[in-house]
């Protein structure tokens, strides 16, 4: 189940989300449930009363009297400490998009939003939550494992061996080349190697620092080695500005 929230003040630019939405998961057999809000303390006291939502989208503006909907994003990302909800931002003026990186938005639409726009959104959010994703595979001996990719928060490596740091607070351990499970396997799905011990996944960073990172449900931060560091900004926000595309 996904469980999807659209927030707009412009009725017909609401409904059209929800019909594309219904349509699109309808399409991929994917169950799902759509809630519609016109006003970013609705979508906000909903949240607060304890309501989950895997994909929001976000209109950028609202009444002068009414908090906008960065001021949204910010209360989801940082009072709710919610990192993992896919955020799209939607306004009719692009000029907002390069104000949102440090939201870790999904992506940014100008309006109108297209069918095909929403459709392409709904198949990247599903492919990073691992509905359309494939998995990380490793062997343990002569059997083979698998996991999936979005429940990788990151990968360790000591000496030969190797540790998948998962978010259920699991931890696999397997032999092998930390850089060729980098290049291989997960390269392709926004993660970074920060340092000849550490791959992290994109998804789960809350904090990037000129020396080191932190991650989500973690307050001891991982070094990024010297060596990296450019490198790893780059990529960085050339994964942000991916997403914003």
């Amino acid at each position: 189940m996904v469980y999807v929230a659209v927030c707009d003040d412009e009725t017909t630019v609401s409904a059209e989300i929800e019909r594309a939405l219904i349509e699109t998961f309808t399409k991929l057999n994917i169950e799902h449930e759509v809630d519609v809000f016109y006003a970013g303390e609705d979508l906000h006291d909903k949240i607060k009363q304890g309501a989950h939502y895997d994909l929001i989208f976000l209109d950028i503006e609202f009444a002068k009297n009414q908090i906008n909907g960065v001021e949204v994003g910010r209360l989801i990302r940082d009072e709710h400490q919610n990192r993992l909800a896919s955020i799209v931002f939607i306004s009719w003026e692009p000029k907002y998009a390069m104000q949102l990186f440090d939201l870790q938005p999904l992506n940014f639409l100008v309006k109108p939003v297209t069918d095909r726009k929403i459709e392409d959104v709904v198949k990247t959010h599903l492919k990073m939550a691992g509905f359309l994703m494939g998995t990380f595979t490793y062997k343990v001996g002569h059997d083979s494992f698998k996991v999936q990719i979005k429940d990788i928060i990151y990968l360790e490596s000591q000496d030969r061996k190797l540790i998948l740091h998962l978010a259920d607070g699991r931890k696999e351990e397997f032999y092998g080349s930390i850089k060729a499970a980098y290049d291989e396997q997960l390269r392709k799905f926004d993660f970074l190697f920060i340092h000849n011990s550490y791959v992290v996944n994109f998804d789960y960073i809350t904090a990037l620092k000129f020396s080191e990172l932190f991650l989500v449900g973690s307050v001891t931060p991982l070094p990024i080695s010297k060596h990296r560091r450019a490198e790893v900004r780059d990529c960085y926000s050339e994964i942000i500005r991916k997403r914003l595309v």
